[in-house]
């Protein structure tokens, strides 16, 4: 299935990770493979490359917490009856986070938003992180997914909080 990537870059700290436009087309693209996901037509995903100030007024918008977030997903409502919308939803990262978190984790910057781009689309497509089966299952798809694009398992050193 075909995925369209509409990527917006508000943030100049993105120029810290070349690429990063590349590497979203292919971690997604990935995503799409390891999880399964079929819909006719193929499906859109808006990608907001941001900084921290920007996810935290996002954080602070939509679930009330008031601080800076690694990634947010903003599923799309259901279409309505008897139409499908191609729009799967958005997602929004910040590169001061997700910066500090790779240091902290010593793994390689373009690894670990590879991992929080798919993190970020599996909640998009119905994956959650709620209850320690659910958690199970997407940390493993997750793993899959770095797997395939030849990335170490994130789940070898951390924990997602978004």
């Amino acid at each position: 299935m075909k995925v369209a990537l509409d990527i917006s870059v508000p943030s100049g700290l993105w120029r810290g990770l070349p690429g990063a436009r590349a590497l979203a087309r292919e971690t997604i693209a990935a995503a799409v493979a390891e999880s399964g996901l079929a819909r006719e037509g193929g499906a859109e995903v808006s990608l907001c490359l941001a900084d921290d100030a920007r996810l935290q007024a996002l954080n602070l918008r939509w679930r009330g917490v008031d601080k800076p977030t690694n990634v947010l997903s903003f599923p799309s409502p259901p279409p309505g009856r008897g139409a499908e919308s191609a729009a799967l939803g958005d997602i929004a990262l910040a590169y001061e986070t997700l910066a500090r978190e790779a240091n902290e984790l010593g793994a390689p910057l373009a690894d670990h938003y590879r991992h929080l781009v798919a993190h970020g689309f599996l909640h998009l497509i119905g994956y959650d992180h709620g209850s320690d089966e659910e958690a199970e299952r997407m940390e493993a798809l997750e793993s899959r997914i770095m797997a395939r694009l030849g990335a170490a398992d994130p789940y070898a050193r951390e924990v997602v909080d978004g």
